[in-house]
């Protein structure tokens, strides 16, 4: 039985507390709960898991209020210290969920608020491992070999192991090299306990928690290696006795090479994410007064206004006020030609003015600039784990012991059937040392890794880990149309009034009623009346019509401008218009309607709006049909609007005049599968608020970058340039990633399944035995790093 402490937001009064505590005594294996009203919190005795206790105090209207950690991790070495580090950070009261990546090094913890970090670091340091908060200085180690780096002792083992590995070479040109028992001991002695220090240190802490790594198997197999041939030296009388000095020092100067090279191509598997963050300068000329003053970032806030001049990055996310340039965004956006910008535009931090000298208020500084949110969001997806993982998960909770027990059967058996300790013990030691967890926990985490670092730089930002391993399951993307498939800027290109009303009065109380809203068809609106010198008059009680249009009081009318749908629900007859509406909907424009609805119930007239199809847009459709993913259009727009676009793409499978709220459920019926049929993965693409539901609801939401922020929110991908091409290209680099992540499983289990039972039969040596063990993991990483090579095909059109 657990006792458990939730805070909890949103209680007001007794019955509050009632119904939280009614709630949490009704779910199975709850013993008890209290909650105080003073406290905002609630004592739970328990025996389900807190996720549980969560969700229910949500699900009775109340929140939990929870944050999410990053850690350091140091020392960490196979998939059995990633288990190790997250059961230890579980145990901690009040942690949710633990989730640790050994390609990254890093642990991101979901606990209750309340929570302290120096429990979850000091949970990480008794588990054996050194833990510190991102962007502080750990505390320092012990030097595993004092004043010697990594690459030195690689170097200093190979030279003490080759005299020792010589005679090998030698026995197979019949050329007696052996050395004496004494000199090998010499060399192999510096070898094992100096410059293999850290196999027993790591060892040890992982001994006292109860836990077994790959570091163990190093020791256990060397030391074993070692100690039968300080054994043989001491007790045979023979003068040459047949010693394993060579493959205790071969092994460990192997493996000390493996994780030397491991820790390259590892920092070759974050250079998308350190590019990015490179980005951004570490100082602002930022203007004061008549005077030009050069100011470290952080000390620039918004508002400052930041003078930028050619060739140099831009410090901050800006709106242009003076000056006219390109700026290249390619490393932020993967728009490959430079993007033209000028007054009233906005420049987004990091990107290069190419030419002008240019000038900027400041709208966004630090950690809220589009250059610090793509670097947290591609972070989040490389910290977190795909659910593939989870069987990887599941072998290394039993991998060390499984591997201990059958050297420990290895012995036995040969010792017992040949009588031969010796070779037993040797054959032993190969079982020990071919072990590669390593290669296990990293054959995931390191594909993520090259996979969403690439896929960013390429303007295709992945949220998580399991958005990308869902995308490349993807058979049917449902596209919304405004602003995704086309350019999102209507224009008025048509309109009619009633007989007894002109088009100015038309467009002029349209406008009124349009004067407050974002709509891409307010906006065209309101331009159409500009340029006509048109004054709309001021409307009162403006309000939207969600799904349906907007109504407001305009010149003592009542009026409402809206589409098909909102003026049937009113009660109103298009008849006299219709021949013209039917005409402008053919042509796939968008047709809206303004009536009175008092004092006399009436229509005034019509307005039709044109949005041209993105270029990219055909090309976008017929490479997802070719890869042979089924598309849907699903709009909001009329039928003939909808069925021209799509006959324009190539698109067979309309759902038309769809209101916001409707959207996710088009999703849930897409996804639904027809008798016989299996399931669809749905995509969802949009851009807009309305599209949120529907992004939230398909098995992988598309966001454009160009679209709302909610929009994004709700996304699992989002694509940085309102390109539909990057659809594809997204898929594909799922599909990609997913491949690598699949190939380096296979790999790690396949060493392990044929290498074992060769070891265990006797025929492998230890020094073969390690020298497989040293390449999994630097084959598993070489494997993903041949994802750096993949290109999109979507390129900029501007």
């Amino acid at each position: 039985m657990t006792t458990y402490t939730l805070p909890i937001d949103g209680m007001t009064c007794a019955s509050c507390v009632s119904r939280v505590e009614r709630a949490l005594k009704r779910l199975p294996g709850v013993e008890s709960a209290c909650v105080n009203l003073a406290t905002e919190s609630a004592t739970v005795q328990a025996q389900c898991p807190l996720p549980e206790l969560v969700s229910t105090v949500q699900a009775a209207g109340y929140d939990v209020p929870r944050r999410e950690q990053q850690l350091r991790i140091e020392g960490m070495t196979c998939a059995s210290c990633v288990s190790r580090v997250e059961k230890a950070l579980k145990r901690v009261p009040g942690v949710m969920e633990a989730s640790v990546n050994l390609a990254t090094e890093t642990a991101t913890v979901t606990a209750l608020q309340g929570v302290s970090d120096a429990a979850l670091l000091g949970a990480v340091r008794d588990a054996g491992y050194t833990a510190h908060l991102p962007g502080t200085t750990a505390a320092p180690a012990a030097p595993a070999r004092r004043g010697v780096s990594e690459g030195q002792a690689v170097v200093l083992a190979a030279l003490l192991s080759l005299p020792l590995a010589g005679p090998m070479v030698g026995d197979l040109f019949g050329q007696h090299w052996m050395l004496n028992g004494w000199l090998q001991w010499a060399l192999a002695t510096p070898v094992q306990f100096w410059l293999g220090a850290r196999f027993y240190r790591a060892a040890w802490k992982a001994l006292r928690a109860g836990t077994g790594n790959m570091d163990l198997l190093v020791a256990l197999g060397t030391s074993a290696a070692y100690g039968l041939s300080v054994y043989r030296m001491l007790s045979d009388d023979s003068g040459m006795p047949h010693l394993y000095f060579e493959s205790a020092a071969v092994v460990i100067t192997l493996v000390l090479l493996g994780k030397w090279l491991e820790a390259r191509a590892k920092r070759q598997t974050t250079e998308a994410i350190r590019a990015l963050q490179a980005l951004a300068p570490e100082t602002a000329r930022v203007r004061r007064g008549d005077e030009e003053v050069e100011l470290p970032l952080a000390e620039v806030v918004v508002g400052d206004i930041v003078v930028v001049r050619p060739g140099e990055r831009v410090p901050v996310d800006g709106e242009v006020l003076e000056g006219h340039s390109h700026f290249d965004e390619s490393l932020l956006t993967g728009e490959s030609l430079p993007v033209s910008k000028g007054p009233g535009e906005r420049v987004t931090g990091g990107s290069i003015n190419a030419e002008g000298r240019v000038v900027l208020r400041t709208v966004a500084v630090g950690a809220e600039t589009a250059l610090a949110r793509i670097v947290r969001l591609v972070e989040s997806a490389q910290g977190h784990k795909a659910p593939i993982q989870r069987l990887v998960d599941q072998v290394s909770a039993v991998f060390v012991p499984a591997v201990v027990g059958l050297a420990l059967v290895t012995v036995l058996g040969w010792g017992l059937a040949t009588g031969d300790w010796s070779t037993a013990t040797i054959n032993a030691v190969s079982v020990l040392v071919i072990a590669c967890p390593c290669a296990l926990g990293l054959a995931t985490p390191a594909a993520l890794m090259v996979g969403t670092g690439i896929a960013a730089r390429h303007g295709i930002l992945i949220k998580d880990a399991q958005a990308l391993e869902v995308a490349h399951g993807i058979d049917t993307v449902a596209f919304d149309k405004t602003g995704t498939l086309t350019e999102g800027r209507p224009a008025l290109v048509a309109m009619q009034a009633t007989p007894g009303l002109s088009d100015d009065t038309l467009l002029a109380w349209a406008a009124a009623l349009q004067s407050g809203s974002e709509h891409p068809l307010a906006h065209a609106v309101l331009e159409a009346a500009t340029q006509r010198a048109l004054a709309a008059p001021a409307a009162e009680g403006v309000r939207a019509l969600p799904g349906r249009g907007v109504a407001g009081r305009v010149d003592g009318r009542d009026l409402v401008l809206a589409n098909a749908r909102g003026l049937q629900e009113m009660g109103l007859d298009p008849a006299p218009l219709a021949g013209p509406a039917q005409a402008l909907q053919t042509q796939g424009r968008t047709v809206s309607w303004l009536a009175e609805t008092a004092p006399a119930p009436r229509l005034l007239g019509l307005l039709a709006f044109g949005d041209h199809l993105k270029p990219q847009a055909r090309e976008a459709i017929g490479r997802l049909h070719a890869q042979g993913i089924r598309t849907v259009l699903v709009s909001g727009d009329n039928r003939g609007s909808a069925l021209a676009a799509a006959a324009a793409l190539g698109m067979s499978d309309v759902r038309a005049e769809v209101l916001p709220e409707d959207k996710a459920r088009v999703i849930a019926e897409l996804k639904t599968p027809g008798e016989g049929a299996r399931a669809r993965r749905v995509a969802m693409v949009g851009d807009g608020l309305n599209d949120a539901p529907a992004l939230a609801a398909a098995d992988v939401g598309l966001a454009m970058g160009t679209g709302t922020d909610v929009a994004m929110h709700a996304a699992g991908i989002t694509l940085m340039r309102g390109d539909p091409r990057l659809v594809a290209d997204a898929i594909e680099v799922s599909r990609r990633t997913t491949r690598k992540i699949r190939q380096n499983l296979f790999w790690a289990f396949i060493y392990n399944v044929v290498g074992l039972p060769l070891a265990a039969l006797g025929l492998l040596s230890p020094v073969i035995a390690g020298a497989a063990m040293a390449l999994s993991s630097v084959s598993v990483i070489s494997n993903a790093l041949l994802l750096k090579r993949w290109k999109p095909s979507a390129r900029s059109s501007s």
